[in-house]
């Protein structure tokens, strides 16, 4: 398999500082705006937005995490006893403006099984998007884009974007990888 760096730490902090100053600018006082973070890579990154928030001296939206697993239109395909993570939404969803945040957008069906869950709590005035790394609009099977994105990288079937975080236990940087054709 091969690995190239695509963000280093130094990076990914930058693009969640980049991405907290546009919403900052866009929303001012953030009155009715909430982050949601997709668990589990979303969340972690949703709860460094809100601290890159208040670093801005506005004040920083609440934050709730939303776990997807049941909504997934594949969970039957990845195991027989899929793992159901916790949703802790603190607010009612409820004419708020939600900016959902994950780390990597590749298909858009996360993004539509989020959607569908948050649903499921609420009605929200509307729903935006943050994302830390984008495969690329070629990738898409549904017609989902990014509000706020780090950075957008065309990739082939082949290769997966992953990001590697230190709350996971890692070194934070993204990476595409490449699985090499098994020789003959």
């Amino acid at each position: 398999m091969t690995k190239s760096v695509i963000l280093n730490e130094k990076d990914v902090s930058q693009c969640i500082d980049d991405i907290a100053r546009q919403i900052a600018e866009k929303y001012g006082s953030g009155e009715g705006v909430v982050l949601v973070g997709i668990r589990t890579g979303g969340a972690f990154l949703a709860a460094r937005l809100q601290n890159a928030i208040s670093r801005l001296n506005v004040p920083a939206p609440p934050l709730g995490i939303l776990d997807i697993t049941l909504y997934r239109d594949d969970w039957t395909r990845i195991g027989t006893t899929p793992v159901v993570g916790k949703t802790d939404l603190p607010f009612s969803v409820d004419d708020k403006l939600v900016i959902l945040v994950d780390d990597v957008l590749f298909t858009g069906r996360t993004v539509r099984a989020a959607m569908d869950a948050l649903i499921d709590f609420g009605r929200p005035r509307k729903i935006e998007l943050a994302i830390l790394a984008d495969r690329g609009a070629g990738n898409r099977e549904l017609p989902i884009a990014p509000n706020y994105v780090g950075g957008v990288w065309d990739t082939s079937p082949g290769e997966t974007i992953n990001v590697y975080l230190k709350e996971e236990g890692y070194e934070d940087h993204v990476v595409i990888e490449e699985k090499k054709p098994m020789s003959q």
